[in-house]
């Protein structure tokens, strides 16, 4: 497995930036094992991130690695797109 390079870009304090920082964790937890570092960038403290990025929707996980980049919108919520946009296949569905 390779190790994710994730970005996070949120917008403030809103409950629906708080519950895409709770699903991408919870997601890197039970899926990536120890091989993944997110890091969460607020664009209205730092927007000149964003715009590097080309964001205009929040919250979106940015993928940088490994190739190729994936973006994906949204809370987080849908795990299974999340895990279909990292090119992740569930441990669940992983055979042994």
């Amino acid at each position: 497995m390779s190790q994710y390079l994730l970005k996070l870009y949120i917008m403030g304090d809103s409950s629906k930036s708080q519950r895409a920082i709770a699903n991408i964790f919870r997601i890197c937890r039970e899926e990536l094992s120890d091989l993944y570092t997110v890091e969460i960038i607020d664009v209205l403290e730092q927007p000149q991130l964003a715009e590097q990025d080309k964001i205009l929707v929040t919250p979106t996980l940015v993928k940088q690695l490994p190739p190729p980049l994936q973006r994906i919108i949204g809370d987080m919520s849908n795990t299974q797109k999340v895990l279909l946009g990292l090119d992740v296949i569930p441990k669940d569905s992983r055979l042994n």
